[in-house]
């Protein structure tokens, strides 16, 4: 998290632009495709998801994005016209409450703290997507998005912890699939 604070915002957005491009080189989602996306919040300088989702509207990739209804994360499909609201952890969300029951996603491009060299992420510490991830299916690609490499392991890794798929940075995209790519 400090590293990130370090960054301008100027570095933040050319950074969040290559992780963008990263993406798209990488992945290449196509028209009708289920993109599962969190919003990004500006304060913690997080990826700038709102590159990724214009993209994907544009080219009519249906685009999901989380809301957290009684303490559970729900997906909400939203087109260009979506209301936005700021709820109390300063997060942009839609407005309606209508969950999609969409689970079958191609891709879940996930936030984060940090990943390790194996997949294992350090959230914000409230087991939202470790939750999700157990119930989408095997295919979908489980996607984390950060401006640095992985460094160091993470040593309390839990049983029921699932690991990312791919870890897209502004230099590369790693697999855990089958090894670094």
């Amino acid at each position: 998290m400090q590293k990130r604070k370090a960054l301008s915002s100027d570095e933040a957005f050319v950074l969040s632009g290559k992780i963008f491009e990263n993406f798209i080189t990488s992945f290449t989602p196509a028209e009708s495709e289920k993109v599962h996306v969190f919003i990004p919040i500006p304060e913690r300088k997080e990826i700038d998801t709102w590159i990724f989702i214009h993209y994907f509207l544009k080219q009519n990739i249906r685009v999901f994005v989380p809301k957290i209804v009684e303490d559970r994360l729900i997906s909400i499909e939203i087109f260009a016209d979506t209301v936005f609201e700021v709820n109390s952890w300063g997060i942009s969300e839609p407005v309606s409450d209508t969950d999609s029951g969409e689970y079958d996603f191609q891709y879940v491009i996930t936030p984060l703290l940090y990943c390790d060299h194996k997949g294992n992420r350090v959230g914000y510490g409230k087991g939202f997507y470790d939750r999700l991830f157990q119930i989408i299916p095997d295919h979908t690609k489980k996607i984390g998005v950060n401006y640095f490499d992985p460094d160091e392991a993470i040593g309390d890794v839990w049983e029921n912890d699932i690991p990312l798929d791919y870890l897209v940075t502004p230099a590369k995209v790693l697999s855990f699939l089958s090894g670094l790519e």
